[in-house]
């Protein structure tokens, strides 16, 4: 199986160096997307442990998620006013480097042993030309099913769904009761995490190659596709009416609150 589709199941997030300016003191300005409630407290970690060691960490959060702050980290590149470190991952951290726009960490890489204690898949991901150019700080695997079993329980249900058409099943009793079935985010991204979740639960992994990966034109025209795509146009009639545009934490918080029954989304 290729790195991408890896990476593609487990989102190996990383800091990136995208300045190699040397300053007087260790200061660092952080461009991230981690602004919700468990991440702000996961960034406030790294932070901690920066200044801890003497450094000053400089936050640049953006809010919106990983497009919105992509699409800073451009404008920004462009410019010619890269932040210290981003957060960046997965394929991204090869197009940066391809730019040259990456720092070498293989000093501390060295001195660190990483070759030792980073994962070999990971190394390929941290790896350009051979060089260390980013740092492994969060793995995200995004085909999960997140459920509220007390809403559940309402309709009588007392097992969660192992199957697409179990999940149907489910969806169309809460529907029936008055309750949403499935609390998503009508953003590009979360769309594509659900388009992901479904193609690996239709097809399974042999298919998910051929189609996501190796693009091969006789998989993504298949018969299975089209079962893809249909149960896509199922899920679309189980969310609510205001789903368009809305976080992900705020779906979360639907399913926390008992206002939908279920998620799909990342850990």
């Amino acid at each position: 199986m290729s790195k991408r589709a890896l990476l593609t199941a487990a989102f190996a997030v990383s800091l990136a160096t995208l300045s190699t300016t040397v300053r007087a003191e260790p200061q660092v300005e952080v461009l991230h997307w981690w602004t919700s409630g468990g991440e702000a407290k996961a960034v406030k970690a790294l932070k901690d442990e920066f200044e801890t060691n003497g450094g000053k960490w400089v936050d640049s959060p953006i809010a919106g998620g990983g497009d919105s702050a992509m699409t800073a980290l451009r404008a920004r590149a462009m410019a010619g006013n890269p932040p210290t470190a981003a957060q960046v991952k997965g394929p991204s951290i090869q197009e940066w480097a391809e730019e040259d726009l990456l720092g070498d960490l293989g000093d501390v890489a060295k001195a660190e042993n990483w070759d030792t204690v980073v994962p070999p898949l990971l190394q390929e991901i941290m790896k350009y030309d051979g060089r260390y150019v980013a740092v492994p700080v969060n793995i995200h695997r995004v085909d999960w099913l997140w459920a509220n079993p007390e809403v559940l329980a309402k309709v009588g249900v007392t097992e969660i769904p192992t199957s697409w058409d179990d999940f149907n099943a489910v969806a169309d009793k809460l529907q029936a009761a008055g309750i949403v079935p499935l609390a998503h985010g009508g953003q590009p991204w979360q769309d594509a995490t659900v388009f992901e979740v479904v193609l690996l639960g239709v097809g399974g992994p042999a298919f998910y190659q051929k189609t996501l990966v190796e693009l091969d034109d006789a998989a993504l025209r298949s018969d299975t596709m089209v079962k893809v795509f249909d149960q896509m146009r199922k899920l679309r009639g189980y969310v609510d009416k205001d789903f368009p545009g809305r976080d992900w934490n705020l779906a979360t918080a639907m399913v926390i609150n008992g206002k939908a029954a279920f998620q799909i989304m990342g850990d």
